[in-house]
This record gives C-alpha cells, structure tokens and sequence, in this order.
C-alpha cells in the first residue's frame, strides 16, 4: 500500500522530530554525565587522620625496594609576618639541623650511612605558599623503613631550634640568598609589585631579605614553626615498594599525636587583585645575560579547580589553545628572519595560587624586544580575527592523545619519584587526580567531540584591556636603546588596527620517504644471553645491537656512533665548520622543511639528533615502539638527503646571536669562559666563546660539505636500540633502512692531537660583577695511564670528599650553600685524569675556605678516608647501581661506551664486587698518586670598587 503526499511528509515529520527527540536526549544525557564529579584515582589510599592530617598512599613498585616519603606543609613565605621575612625557608633548613630523635648532623649522617646522599636525594623546598620536604628510603629493611616516618615526623613538630644551631645556620642560607643575587633578582624585585600587583606576594620572596636573615630573633622562627606546622594543614605521602597497610599503620603510629594549636591562626588565602589599566614594567641590567619580553592577561575571577567532568574537559580545550598557538609561534621562530629565540603561550598559574591568566612570552635579542613583542601579539589578533583550522586541531589532537598513550603503556613502570608529585598538587591546589588510566580514556571519549569553533571562542576571553601586565627584561647595553613605555603603548593600541593575514595552513605530505630504498641483508647474528643482547652485521658492514627490556612499556632508545669526528679535519677546516655544524639539521631532510617535519610528526613520539663531536659521530634518539619505523627512516635520510638551506641556517645563526649576544654579561659565565681560556687556549683548535663575529665568519657551505663526508659511510656505524623492542620489526627496518646504506670498508679511526691542556701549579684570578659573590676552582689534572680500578678509586674519592667539605665548609664553617668535588680518569683519547673541588662563597672567606678544602684534601693523601665515610660511599653506589640495571638510558649508554672504549660491557656485573674491593689503604695510594702535582685554582671575585 502506497502513502499519499500528505501521508509521506507526516512519516518524514515524525521521523525528523524522533530524530530531534534522540538527539536532545543524547544531548541531555552528554551534559548529566559531564556535571559528574572527576573520580579519585583507585589505586591511590587517600584518608584523614582526627587532627586533620591528610595521607596519600600508593604501592609502586618501580624503582624496587625503594618508598618516597613527602611532608608537604600548607605554609610559605606568603604567611611570614614583616619580623619574619625568609623564615618558613629558614625553618626547612632548621628541620636539618637537629630534631627530637635526630640531634646536630646526626639525620644527614644517618641517612649517608644507608644510601641517601644530602642534596641529591633528601631534600626540601618552600615556595610563597608551601613547604615540601623530600625523604627517599630503602624499604627492604623494616629498621630504615620506620626510621623514614620517624624523620618526617620529627619535621612536622620536633624540631629543637636551638639558638646556637639557629645562629650557626645564619652563615648557610644567607649563602643561599649570596648566590640568588643578581641581574634576575634585580630585576625581579622591580617588576614583581607589578606583575602580583596590590597582592602580599609582590614583597614575600621566600628567600627574605639579608636584613632579616641576619638579625631575626629565635622566637620569630619558634612562633612560625609553632603556628603553621600543624596536622591540619600538613599531608603525609608514601609511594614505593611497600604495601599499604603498613605504610598507613606506620603513618597513624607518627602522626596520630599530632595536635593542633588551641587557638590556631587563620590559614589566609590571599588574593590578586584586578586592575583596570594596563600595568608595564621594562627592566635592564648591565648583568643581564638575554632578554625576554611578556604579556600577562589576569583573569577577572579567582582560580578554582576543577572538580566535574565539564570543567576537565574544559581544561582539555585549553591545552588544545595552547599546542595550536605554540605550534604557530614554533614556526614563526623556525621563519627566516625570527622575531625571538624561543615563544610559547599558555593559560595557567601565576605567583599567586588564586590567580590564572593568559600568558605568551618570548626570548629575543636585546635589539628585538618590541619585534618579539609585537610578534607575540600579533599571533593572539590573528588568533582573535581568524580562529585556527581543522588541520591544525586534527594534528594538536594527535599530538596531545600520542603523549596520554605513552604515560597510559608506561603507567605500571613509573618511578615512585614521578608520581607524589600529583599527589601534592591535589593536597595544595585540589588538582584532580584521577589517574592515567581514566584520563586517557577520557581523552579517547572526549576530543573526537572538541570542535575547532570551541577552542576558538576561548581567545575572547583570554584577550582583554583588563588586568594586562607586560614585562620586558634585558641588558643594559650602550649599543642598544632601551624600550619605552611610551613605545608599549604605541604598539598595544595599534595592533587592533593592524593588517594581519590569515594563517595559512598548508596540506603536508603523508609518508617521510617518497621512494624506498633497496634493502640490504643481515649477514651475521649473535648473541649474548649474559647481556641480553642481540648484534647483526648488515650487508654493508654496519653492526646493529639491540636489547629488548621491560623496564618501560612505550619507550625504545637510540644510539650510533663511527670514530673520526672533527679530529680528521684540518686545523683550518675545524675553526671554518665548529659554529656551523649546530645549524646543519635545521634545513630538515629529503626536501621537507623542519616545519613541515613537525607537522608530518604530529602524534608521533619520535627523535631523532645526528652530531658531529671531536673524535666521533652519530646519532642519539628515541621513539614509541610503534613509531621505530619512523625513527628509522628519519636516520637513513639523515645519511642520504639533508637539505641544504641558506635561509634556514641564517635562521639558526640570528637565534644563537640573540641567545648568546649577552651571554658574557654574566659574571659566573664570564669566569668560566676565561678559565677555559687559561687550560686550553693554546690549542690551535681552540674556538673560545661563540661570539656573533664568530658566528658570522663560520662556513655553512664547508660545513655541510664535511657532514657529507663525515656520513657517506655507513658500514663504519654501530646502531645501538635498548627498549621495548619488536624484534621481527628492528631487523626488518634494519635491512630496509640502514643494510641499504652505502658501506665503503673506510673503518676510520679518530686523529689524536699533540695538544694537552694546562697541568701542575697555577693561578688564575677573574674579577667580573658588581655582587659580593665569588667562586673557587681548584682542579688536579693531568695525563696517565688509563687504570679502570684507579678510575673508580678516584671517582670514589670525589664522593667521599663532597661529604668532607659538606660537613667542614657548609656545617662547620657556615661559609658555602653547597660545594662538591668530581674526579675521574678517561681513557679516549688518551690517559687523563681530572679531580675538581668547586663551591660559590663570600669574596671574604675565598681564602680561608680554600685552605679548608685543601686540608681536607690533604688527609685523604695523607691518613686516607675514613671507614665510615667509605662505607656511606659504597651503599650509595650499590643502591644506584641497582636502580641504574633497570633503566633503558643506563643500558643504552654502557653497551655503546663499552664498544666506544673498547672495553668488555659484560664488566656491568661485576660492579659490587669492585666497590666491595674498595679499601681506605687503596684509596689513599690513588689519592697520593693523583692529588700531590700541584692544582689549578680558579678564583672568580667581584670587580673591585674605589
């Protein structure tokens, strides 16, 4: 039976309104799930002790036998009173210097003597709002583990603060505020009341005044620790190789005592106020080392978190804002004639933890700054005029889904140190946690319905007149004229009226090799079941050795090397190409430009960086498992088909100009350039600092002639993989991309150079600056006989004197922050041993504490080191070298400096064995061998003034 005209257009009437009827069902139904609340991670124990301490528990297994311990105080420098300027920074450091269970030096001491080294792994930090104290602990051994909760529990209210420790640890942290002098914090301190305008955070850096410092009472700090360490206002984290009841029993055990003040202040939240004009700040400095310009765009309302699914969402179309502009102003500094070194926008937080804005910054030449300015402005009106495209969503989707995927297959191998850090971002700002495995998930679920119009509209209300803050810094330079105010203004009311063109966003090629090449063979396998490694010989002659490893689920890394380097080139040839080769990758490959490379890349995690060093060059890189072809391919068309680009180099050189301009301005850079003059400068080989003349009279064109020269051959390369590795693939990619290279049987050998650096007795004295800041360098060195055991004994003795000079230079003389000594002896090219005290310090006290630093030198010749202090040594060294067998990076690195030094990479196993066979006696015959010739002592003070 056949429907009439008005039956049919009733059907399709129907039909379209059951149609409309689904679709606003689907619609309310999309909007009920996402004003659900974002979940709590399910592996995280999260709970709340009586006294109103918050804990975080997690068992993780990875690094093994391992747990991080977090204290994390919800008080900074922001709740300090005018009496107690740079305390709540104070109070951490007093947190060192003797508790309850833990007198004087006694918690260092007893945490050297388990593994943890002071600085390196315990350690702590307070910002304007926080206080974070960081305990690492082996958790195989019940004693140590509770000894962990007894330390932070010692933090958090049994600390002695004694006034003659208090008075002994003036001397270290006004160290700390000597080395945070200079241009920056001058600069900083002009226009920080601008950019946290009408806020107490403009004069609350944590670090205080000297003022204060030297002269506050004891109780100031008493009364700060007294009011704000107090369990409702603290968290206790536990991540690591521990299960969770006992971690939880051990954290009530501790903290349940706890008790909050009768009369407790009130934890203040304090805001950023609004503006209605448009605030500027331009500040310069002869120290400057570069400069950058910034433009702020407060928000009107305070910052709160996000706690429903629409509001994460939201915060997904806010980091898809940002990679789509940041991908834009990468293109703009990869241009021919960059307005800046480096950009980036985001929308985020400021100094204070109410308040988030729009922010887009840049690094430029001193001579730039309203170029990069108006570049930086321009990319936001073009933004405000246009929107961006589908491409370019389609390739921020990719990229931002790619990088969730990687975290998702790692997310059972993360280290326990990466993960607290989460942890205590939702403790202090209620950041949601709900961990990788819904977060990706939700990404899946969720950008497919993000469209282009959505992220659009979010630049309306980035951009506004209000709340506007711009911030230049930069050198004081006589060749340079200074910026107005006046100019900024200009320039802000002109952009509105600017012609601006569209974005042009051009289709890219799909495949990085238009035409493959003819595959090659594997002629040869074999393997090593101790290393668990596999090495091919390719048809052309090159060795490939992999390592396939479950230590990260998404990650596989790359290495290669052929001897020769720069050694081989001329003099001449050397000094014509060493600026040039940096800029050589910069035109891209096989006739795609680095930008259109990015974009090819979009949503793939793969690198890939070729080098030319001094007696050697290769490759270094890295990708997902499922990108190694693209890894492969990105290698072989580094051999065959890098491009050659005038205006591309000139891109790289206008950059390393601007980066570099100033670079001599900073005082402690300067020192360290003339120190390399002064050991090295009568190489003939010697470049010195790359100035701008420098980089103008380097030869591209013989540069890229060289790089040809340097990879024509690849049958003298070794390729080494370490990772999660398909092995069918590699040796599939192999044979395509890396057999098919040419082999000419060339087998080169680096060229060692007559040349040898300054050894024995001298002095070199550098004045540079105008802060009462100075620096020692005092360094044995000299050529030898390579040793491997004499190698490690002397790296053994560097640690053990870094724990000397803590304890007589930082603890008992007050006089240096930090300070530490690194020896070693190498044996490419040649036999060298370097052993090398350095530490900043007060110009006053250079020479007393160098005479301390040699003295301590001399007892390790003269009575060599301690037992104790050798065994604090070895454990430290046997708990790193156990995390360092489970790492990708450490086996990458070991098999191909193995090969590189020509020595058996099967010696990995023997390790403990040889720091077992460490005796004091040994160490102090190395010591006498190698620290008795004399040293070179390097002393940087400030320039001397009438």
């Amino acid at each position: 039976m056949k429907l009439n005209q008005v039956s049919l257009w009733a059907a399709v009437a129907i039909s379209f309104l059951s149609f409309q009827e689904i679709s606003a069902q689907q619609s309310q139904a999309t909007e009920a799930n996402l004003s659900k609340k974002i979940p709590f991670n399910p592996e995280v124990k999260k709970g709340v002790l009586d006294n109103g301490l918050t804990y975080y528990i997690r068992n993780n297994g990875k690094p093994e036998d391992k747990v991080e311990l977090r204290l994390v105080v919800n008080a900074g420098s922001i709740l300090e009173t005018e009496d107690q300027r740079g305390l709540a920074h104070f109070m951490e450091h007093m947190n060192f210097n003797g508790t309850k269970n833990f007198k004087k030096n006694e918690l260092v001491d007893y945490l050297q003597s388990i593994g943890v080294k002071f600085g390196a792994h315990l350690n702590a930090y307070t910002s304007f709002d926080e206080t974070v104290y960081i305990l690492p602990i082996p958790s195989d051994d019940p004693k140590k583990l509770e000894q962990g909760f007894q330390i932070i529990e010692d933090w958090a209210h049994n600390a002695l603060l004694k006034g003659d420790d208090i008075d002994e640890e003036r001397g270290v942290v006004l160290e700390e505020y000597r080395l945070g002098q200079g241009a920056s914090q001058r600069m900083l301190k002009e226009y920080l009341p601008k950019v946290a305008y009408g806020s107490k955070y403009a004069n609350r850096l944590p670090i205080g005044t000297k003022e204060n410092l030297e002269n506050f009472d004891y109780e100031d700090i008493r009364s700060f620790y007294k009011d704000w360490y107090r369990p409702n206002l603290m968290a206790v984290m536990a991540v690591g190789d521990v299960d969770v009841e006992t971690s939880e029993k051990k954290i009530k055990e501790h903290f349940s005592g706890l008790k909050n003040p009768k009369n407790p202040k009130e934890r203040e939240v304090f805001e950023m106020p609004n503006h209605e004009e448009t605030l500027i700040a331009i500040e310069s400095d002869e120290e400057a080392s570069s400069a950058r310009v910034q433009v702020m765009f407060k928000d009107e309302t305070n910052a709160e978190a996000d706690t429903t699914l629409e509001e994460y969402r939201k915060s997904m179309v806010e980091s898809l804002f940002s990679q789509m502009i940041n991908n834009r102003l990468d293109e703009l500094r990869n241009s021919p004639n960059p307005p800046f070194v480096y950009g980036a926008s985001y929308h985020g937080g400021t100094w204070a933890r109410t308040k988030e804005a729009y922010q887009s910054f840049a690094m430029t030449d001193a001579s730039k700054q309203l170029e990069a300015l108006e570049a930086l402005l321009k990319e936001n009106e073009r933004v405000e005029r246009y929107g961006f495209y589908k491409g370019e969503l389609k390739r921020a989707k990719s990229d931002i889904l790619a990088r969730l995927e990687k975290s998702f297959n790692n997310r059972n191998k993360r280290e326990s140190s990466r993960v607290v850090g989460e942890y205590i971002r939702n403790f202090l700002e209620n950041e949601p946690m709900p961990g990788i495995e819904w977060e990706y998930n939700f990404h899946k679920e969720q950008l497919p319905t993000i469209q282009v119009e959505e992220i659009n509209k979010l630049i309306e209300d980035y951009i506004k007149d209000e709340n506007r803050v711009i911030v230049l810094t930069g050198p004081e330079k006589e060749d340079v004229e200074k910026v107005t105010e006046a100019e900024v203004r200009e320039l802000l009311n002109s952009i509105e009226n600017a012609e601006i063109e569209p974005y042009k966003d051009e289709a890219v090629a799909e495949s990085l090799m238009t035409t493959m090449p003819t595959k090659g063979s594997i002629v040869k396998s074999t393997s090593n079941k101790k290393l668990g490694t596999t090495t091919l010989t390719l048809s052309n002659g090159a060795k490939v050795t992999y390592k396939n490893t479950d230590f990260k689920n998404d990650e596989v890394l790359f290495e290669a090397f052929s001897y020769g380097g720069t050694s081989l080139y001329s003099d001449e040839v050397h000094k014509a190409t060493a600026l040039a080769n940096g800029g050589l990758t910069e035109a891209g490959v096989n006739d795609f430009d680095k930008v259109t490379l990015n974009k090819m890349l979009s949503g793939k995690i793969v690198s890939v960086r070729p080098y030319i060093g001094t007696y050697s060059e290769g490759f270094s890189g890295s990708a997902s498992p499922k990108n190694l072809e693209e890894l492969f391919q990105l290698t072989h068309l580094y051999f065959t088909d890098l491009n050659k680009d005038e205006e591309a180099y000139q891109s790289f050189v206008s950059k390393q100009k601007a980066f570099l301009g100033n670079m001599l301005a900073n005082p402690q850079v300067y020192f360290q350039i003339e120190m390399g003059e002064f050991i090295y400068g009568d190489s003939p080989r010697y470049m010195g600092f790359p100035t701008p003349e420098k980089m103008d009279a380097a030869d591209y064109d013989l540069a890229y002639k060289k790089y040809q020269e340097r990879f024509e051959d690849a049958g003298d390369f070794h390729f080494y993989f370490v990772g999660n590795i398909d092995e069918a693939k590699l040796k599939d990619y192999a044979e395509t991309y890396l057999a098919s290279l040419p082999g000419k049987d060339s087998d080169e050998m680096y060229k060692v150079m007559d040349f040898r650096p300054l050894t024995g007795s001298h002095k070199k004295v550098v004045e540079k600056g105008k802060d009462p800041k100075s620096s020692v360098r005092i360094t044995y060195q000299g050529e030898t006989k390579y040793d491997k055991k004499e190698a490690f004994a002397l790296k053994t003795l560097g640690e053990i004197l870094t724990i000397k000079l803590v304890e007589k230079l930082r603890e008992e003389e007050g006089g240096v922050y930090g300070v530490g000594a690194r020896g070693s002896i190498s044996k490419t090219p040649y036999g060298w041993y370097s052993f090398s005290i350095s530490f900043p310090c007060g110009p006053e006290n250079v020479d007393k504490l160098k005479k301390a630093a040699i003295k301590e030198v001399e007892k390790l010749v003269e009575e060599g080191p301690t037992e104790k202090d050798l065994a604090k040594v070895k454990e430290s060294q046997i708990l790193e070298r156990k995390e360092e067998l489970k790492e990708n990076k450490f086996w990458i690195n070991t098999l191909k400096d193995a090969d590189y030094e020509d020595e058996d990479a099967e010696n990995v196993f023997e390790f403990e064995k040889s720091v077992n066979s460490l005796t004091p006696k040994y160490l102090q015959k190395v010591a006498k061998k190698y620290l008795t010739d004399g040293y070179i002592l390097g002393i940087h003070n400030p320039e001397a003034t009438e």
